[in-house]
């Protein structure tokens, strides 16, 4: 016996990720111990609660949170149905945070200001693997644990709207025009919106949801206008893949977005880079930089960073880290997402080798895993959990048997050109085991009409 093995394994967030490997340690025998930062299960997901989610409730749900709510009487939602953020966490993870299996070992308001181990630092090496891991709160407790598996997410640091990966200037004091990612346009937060301008700045499906909401609005309130910037030369990977799309809803909302765009209805500007941001008069003037230089402004009201989102490993900094200098990943898992090299192809089904790191027993899984790769599904960080929780069990013969069916999600090469006529640039992506790095590609019937704020680089149809 290991001095370790009486302590728990310490799960950061009560999302969807982290409440399955709730279930799957439950199911090993483990003990265990949730800490989430927000007052309910499910806490970022509540914040984007309005948004209905692409993938199907049979792609959604954990097997082993599964088997324990059907222990309990639980009536499973229609598998085919496609859940809002809201219903994920009223229908799914509610009941699951409330299991008597559970909820004792799931504790609320516990923020993780740091992770370190027992007595000691990054630098020492003798004892490493055996001393604890000590977890601070930002209340200034501090717990002990065998193992620490970090589900938090990253909804909480967003990208910059700045294009170098910096802030753009003047962003921190523009900051009461901004909105965060997926703001509840025609719900709480309509009065913001209302007969104003809005610029919705990403070319990701968080800025095609605000877009489609914003077009919604203008039909009915007067005065209401919507632009939508993009650093790309055209919106292709925005639109997708239409009818082709293996999840419809997600083709659905290319389709709907590219209407609006080809009706006027949102003006598109594309090949810009947020440069500066200035408050002027209530409202907020954005300058915009042309791949050339050149420099233009547009006035708004309020602005939308649909930029993406990065992973936060300050907390982690006293631990040994193997991490990509790109994304942010594993080292071993970042060829596999990176969508400058491998947008077309798939992730293949992946577990505890991947995400080991050089500090032993601390793991990453989730959307945090991905870094700062843009497409993650939660059947994935599933897999991920049962893999990681089995080799803390010692079942290395389950923990290495990864295997994950999902649908197609491909994405065009950023290597092919472009064309103007109505062909797939990239052709069909095979369905199979493993998670592709975007969104299904190629270019819809007709070509848009589009403001060209500059001729950005050329580029694949795809290209971001």
């Amino acid at each position: 016996m290991n001095a370790l093995d009486d302590l728990p394994t310490i799960v950061i967030g009560a999302g969807p990720t982290g409440l399955a490997a709730a279930a799957h340690l439950h199911e090993r025998g483990l003990p265990f111990t949730v800490l989430e930062a927000g007052d309910t299960p499910g806490a970022a997901v509540r914040q984007w609660g309005h948004v209905r989610v692409f993938s199907p409730w049979r792609y959604n749900i954990d097997p082993a949170a599964r088997r324990l709510l059907d222990e309990a009487g639980w009536v499973a939602p229609d598998p085919g149905a496609l859940p809002t953020g809201a219903e994920l966490v009223d229908d799914y993870l509610r009941p699951l945070a409330q299991l008597p299996q559970l909820k004792p070992h799931v504790r609320y308001g516990a923020r993780v200001e740091a992770i370190s181990r027992l007595g000691l630092d990054r630098l020492r090496t003798a004892g490493r693997d055996t001393a604890p891991f000590l977890l601070r709160l930002a209340d200034g407790d501090e717990l002990v644990a065998r193992a620490v598996i970090d589900a938090s997410g990253t909804w909480s640091t967003p990208n910059v709207l700045g294009a170098s990966g910096l802030r753009a200037r003047g962003e921190a004091d523009a900051a009461a025009y901004l909105e965060h990612a997926l703001p509840d346009v025609l719900g709480a937060d309509r009065g913001r919106f209302v007969g104003r301008h809005t610029l919705v700045v990403g070319a990701g499906h968080s800025a095609a949801n605000t877009l489609l909401s914003l077009a919604e609005l203008a039909a009915v309130e007067p005065g209401t206008e919507v632009t939508w910037a993009i650093r790309a030369a055209a919106p292709t990977r925005t639109y997708g893949g239409g009818d082709a799309d293996a999840l419809p809803a997600r083709g659905a909302l290319g389709v709907r977005l590219r209407a609006h765009v080809d009706a006027g209805r949102i003006r598109l500007l594309t090949g810009f880079s947020v440069q500066t941001l200035t408050p002027t008069g209530g409202r907020v003037s954005v300058a915009l930089r042309h791949g050339d230089g050149r420099v233009e402004s547009i006035t708004v009201d309020r602005v939308v960073a649909a930029t993406g989102f990065r992973p936060d490993h300050s907390i982690a900094a006293e631990l040994r880290l193997d991490l990509d200098p790109v994304l942010g990943a594993t080292r071993a898992l970042a060829p596999l997402i990176d969508p400058n090299e491998h947008s077309c192809g798939t992730v293949p089904p992946h577990g505890v080798d991947v995400l080991a790191h050089p500090e032993q027993g601390y793991y990453a899984v989730g959307m945090k895993s991905y870094g700062r790769a843009p497409t993650f599904l939660m059947a994935t960080g599933y897999e991920q959990v049962r893999s990681v929780v089995a080799a803390l069990a010692g079942d290395w013969a389950a923990a290495r048997d990864v295997q994950l069916d999902l649908p197609e999600t491909g994405v065009c090469s950023s290597d092919s050109a472009v064309s103007a006529g109505g062909d797939d640039c990239c052709g069909p992506q095979p369905t199979g085991r493993g998670l592709s790095t975007g969104i299904s590609g190629g270019l819809l019937s007709a070509p848009i009409s589009l403001i060209a704020l500059d001729a950005a680089p050329a580029g694949g149809c795809c290209a971001s």
